[in-house]
C-alpha cells in the first residue's frame, strides 16, 4: 500500500458489501454506504482494470454497460463472498459479546467499515473505535464529510500507522477502557504482513485487552503458499499476481493445524476457526446467494487469556 494513499482494497471491498446489499436476494448485511462514499473514480478504475484483463474482441460490447460490468466483476471476484461472510460473523460474535456485557468494539485495520453508520439495537450500546492509517482513515473521513454524513457520536476515529505505533498507544489516545473487555476485528489483514508483524500485532491486542476479550480475525491457509497445493496453489498463485499489481501483495498464511498453539504463546485461546465452506454452510445454506468458496480463506475467534 502506497502510504500516502487510502487503501484499494479497502475501497473495494466496501463496494462489495454495498453491491451484496443491493443485488443478492437474502442480504446478510444492510450496508449501503459503500456505493456513498466510495468516490466514482475508484469504481472506474476496477471496472478498468476488468477490462484489461478481457479480451480485445469483448472489451467494446461490456463497454456499453459500464456500471453493469464493474457489478458482476465485483461479484465474480474470489474475495466477494469472504467480504460478506466475513462481516457478518464478526458482527454476530460481536453482537453475542455486547449482550454479555462487551460495550467497546475496535477495529484494527477499519477501512470503509461501515457498521458506525448503521448499528443494530444489538450494538446501540458499544462505543467503536475504528483505528486506522492515516491515509485511509483521514480519506474515509473526507468522503462521509462531502457526502454530508455526520460522524457516528459511538465512534472514536484513531489514525495511527501501526507498524510504528502500539496499539495500546493509540487507545490511549481515547476513552477505551484497557480494564473493561473489548471485542476487536482485524479484518482482511493479516496476508499482507510477514510473518513477524503478525506476531507483533497479536501481542500488541493482547496487551492492551482485558481478560476475556474476543478477536475475530481473517487469514489464509498457508498450504497455498506452497506449490504442493497443487491446482490450489496455482489459482492463487494468479490471485496473488493481481494484487501485487495493486500494490498490496499477499505476504503471509497461517497453518489450521498449529494456529491454537500459535495464538496460546501470543496470549489467546482459539474458541473458534471456520474455513469460508464453512461460512457459506451458515450463512447461505440453500446457495440462494450464489455465494462461492475459494479454498484458501479462513476466520479465526479468539479470546484473551
Amino acid at each position: 500500500m502506497d502510504a500516502s494513499t487510502p487503501s484499494r482494497t479497502a475501497l473495494v471491498t466496501a463496494l462489495m458489501r454495498s453491491l451484496h446489499a443491493r443485488v443478492d436476494p437474502l442480504p446478510l448485511l444492510q450496508d449501503p454506504w459503500g456505493e456513498r462514499l466510495v468516490p466514482d473514480s475508484v469504481r472506474k478504475a476496477f471496472a478498468r482494470r476488468a477490462l484489461e484483463r478481457l479480451p480485445e474482441a469483448e472489451r467494446a460490447a461490456v463497454a456499453t454497460d459500464l456500471p453493469g460490468f464493474t457489478d458482476s466483476s465485483l461479484r465474480a471476484a474470489s474475495s466477494y463472498t469472504g467480504v460478506i461472510t466475513r462481516s457478518r460473523f464478526t458482527e454476530d460474535a460481536l453482537h453475542e459479546a455486547a449482550a454479555c456485557g462487551v460495550r467497546q468494539y475496535v477495529l484494527v485495520g477499519a477501512g470503509f467499515d461501515s457498521y458506525a453508520l448503521r448499528p443494530p439495537a444489538a450494538g446501540r450500546d458499544v462505543r467503536i473505535y475504528e483505528v486506522d492509517h492515516p491515509a485511509t482513515q483521514s480519506f474515509k473521513l473526507r468522503r462521509l464529510e462531502e457526502a454530508g454524513i455526520a460522524r457516528p457520536a459511538a465512534a472514536r476515529f484513531l489514525a495511527a500507522d501501526l507498524a510504528n505505533e502500539d496499539l495500546g498507544d493509540v487507545l490511549a489516545r481515547s476513552d477505551y477502557d484497557p480494564l473493561a473487555p473489548a471485542f476487536f476485528s482485524w479484518l482482511g489483514v493479516t496476508m499482507y504482513l510477514t510473518r513477524a508483524a503478525n506476531e507483533q500485532a497479536l501481542r500488541s491486542i493482547a496487551r492492551c485487552a482485558a481478560a476475556s476479550s474476543e478477536l475475530t480475525f481473517t487469514y489464509i491457509d498457508a498450504l497455498v503458499f506452497r506449490p504442493e497445493a497443487g491446482v490450489a496453489y496455482e489459482r492463487f498463485k494468479r490471485l496473488r499476481r493481481e494484487v501485487a499489481a495493486i500494490g498490496e501483495p499477499f505476504l503471509c498464511g497461517f497453518d489450521p493445524a498449529t494456529l491454537p498453539h500459535e495464538l496460546a504463546a501470543l496470549g489467546f485461546d482459539l474458541v473458534n476457526d471456520l474455513s469460508d465452506a464453512d461460512l457459506v454452510s451458515r450463512y447461505d445454506p440453500q446457495g440462494r446467494n450464489a455465494l462461492r468458496t475459494v479454498g484458501h480463506s479462513r476466520i479465526a475467534l479468539a479470546r484473551v487469556r
